[in-house]
């Protein structure tokens, strides 16, 4: 049997390849992004034809896989748990269409924010929907159920969410690999009017999705990845979801004295529940994420006993569980941990040293000295670290695209002018509508594209924008004379200077594309030119 050492993410691309899938969709993001880069360097992947492109976004991402499950075959659109808001609309409609191909859609939850600007649990979305829910306690359950998900996906003929957070995404265990699954054949739905979600349609599809929920419970019920385990110390029984499981067990060596109901797929499994509820005295619900778990044992049963966690305060409210946490909260000694060493020391992020943002915000800061301050709208990307010292000059960081759209509003309050500074990739991901908005107002915003060609912020991957970025704001309609380009260099400091200030002082929409690849990816392609000659 063959072994690989594998990251979560890594073991979920492979399963995936395993399972027979014929198409990987993402758009990158911390902690999703491995799962796509492992496709697209793997040579099964490669030889077999399968797809693994970068998408624009997520919702293109998500419209792209609900596309190939409608031909018959796998896919899968893998994104980080705020990316689940952005493909929230064809998410949700794509349990009432159904699917043809078995559709895995996997959620990378980032609890404690490590690189994220929330703590959303993603089990919510998969409960709107009414589809079954996968969340593995460790790497090989990871790798079964991105294979085997497939085929329970196509079983109840709903996309099925898996879910997976930071720590078990961005850590390695051994993986046993299975049998491969070949790749289905194109076999169009059976009904033709399956995905056409016109009401009369949609309400008939729907009422198929309620009836079907029984079978979903009875699937958890009966999953070999939910479980009970038997304990003799009935005063505290344990329900451990996903990697809480495991953070249990290495406070005990894998003996809990507590019986414990392991907790894998969703909705929850109400046999197993209910035998803790009659042999134990209170339940301790041990959950990487936010209370979802919690909040409905609490309404699921009488108030007869005791449910405890994140809600109670017997775990945090906030951040990710770990062992110490577990220990502490069932009343045992922690395990020793080492102290970090004085030299150790935390520091913030800060832009690289040469980076192309910096020659941008330089530049800006020195612009707006005329004007109060408190007018400059970032976006996500390596550049919203301009909000932090030594530039201090960004004033918001929201979501995806929210740069423009809040320059725009803040313009109509009257605060004018208003910069939204917003990168290659988030532009064409979600700021090219909020740009049509500013054309169409002819908004007083100076809109500073900050173009590096690449996605830095997630390690350098394709971006859609490349060398597309003025064609695309010439399209949507901006002005030619208000539409200039700048390289961002200490050598055309006093050149990129004078135009920031012009295209601030003109009183209607204005874009400045700053213009200079990424240091990191520059080095990179260096490297690799090295190695080809």
């Amino acid at each position: 049997m063959q072994k690989l050492l594998l990251l979560g993410d890594e073991a979920i691309a492979q399963g995936a390849i395993d399972g027979g899938i014929s198409g990987f969709y993402a758009y990158p993001g911390t902690p999703s992004t491995e799962i796509m880069e492992y496709a697209q360097k793997s040579k099964e992947v490669a030889q077999k034809g399968i797809h693994c492109k970068w998408s624009a976004n997520e919702k293109t991402a998500m419209e792209a896989a609900i596309g190939m499950s409608y031909t018959g075959k796998r896919a899968m659109v893998q994104m980080k748990h705020v990316g689940m808001n952005v493909a929230a609309d064809p998410f949700l409609n794509s349990s009432i269409t159904g699917v043809n191909g078995g559709l895995i859609v996997v959620a990378a939850d980032d609890p404690s924010m490590h690189s994220s600007q929330n703590e959303q649990d993603s089990r919510f979305y998969g409960d709107f929907a009414l589809v079954p829910i996968l969340e593995p306690s460790n790497q090989q359950e990871a790798y079964e159920m991105a294979k085997n998900g497939f085929e329970l996906s196509e079983k109840f003929n709903v996309p099925i969410v898996l879910r997976v957070t930071t720590r078990l995404a961005h850590s390695r265990a051994d993986i046993k690999l299975g049998d491969k699954k070949e790749q289905l054949k194109v076999k169009l739905p059976e009904d033709p009017r399956q995905y056409v979600l016109l009401p009369g349609i949609a309400r008939r599809n729907y009422k198929k999705l309620l009836e079907m929920q029984s079978s979903i419970q009875q699937a958890s019920n009966d999953s070999i990845y939910n479980r009970y385990i038997d304990g003799n110390n009935k005063k505290i029984g344990i329900v451990a979801c996903g990697i809480g499981f495991n953070y249990l067990m290495e406070n005990f060596d894998g003996e809990c004295p507590y019986p414990v109901v392991k907790v894998s797929q969703y909705p929850i499994p109400k046999n197993h529940i209910q035998k803790l509820r009659k042999e134990c005295e209170s339940i301790l619900v041990l959950e990487d994420g936010y209370p979802f778990v919690e909040k409905q044992l609490k309404s699921f049963f009488d108030e007869g006993i005791k449910i405890m966690g994140r809600l109670d305060g017997s775990l945090p409210r906030d951040g990710e569980l770990n062992p110490n946490i577990v220990a502490k909260a069932l009343g045992i000694k922690d395990s020793e941990t080492l102290q970090i060493p004085e030299v150790v020391k935390m520091r913030p992020p800060s832009l690289c040293q040469g980076c192309g943002h910096r020659d941008v915000y330089e530049a800006l800061n020195i612009a707006l000295e005329d004007y109060e301050k408190g007018r400059v709208f970032a976006d996500i990307g390596c550049y919203t670290l301009g909000a932090l010292p030594p530039f201090n000059t960004v004033n918001s960081c929201v979501d995806m695209g929210a740069s423009i759209t809040m320059a725009i509003g803040a313009s109509d309050a009257g605060l004018i002018p208003a910069v939204a500074v917003i990168g290659d990739s988030t532009f064409t991901h979600s700021g090219m509508t909020g740009l049509l908005d500013a054309v169409i107002k002819n908004s007083p915003i100076l809109v500073l594209i900050s173009d590096n060609f690449t996605t830095g912020m997630t390690g350098g991957q394709d971006s859609a924008a490349k060398n597309r970025i003025v064609d695309i704001c010439k399209g949507i309609g901006v002005d030619s004379d208000h539409l200039r380009t700048i390289v961002p260099l200490k050598s055309n400091y006093e050149k990129n200077l004078a135009i920031i200030k012009e295209e601030l002082a003109y009183n209607g929409l204005s874009v400045v594309v700053a213009q200079r690849e990424c240091i990191q990816t520059a080095k990179r392609g260096r490297k690799q030119q090295a190695k080809n000659k």
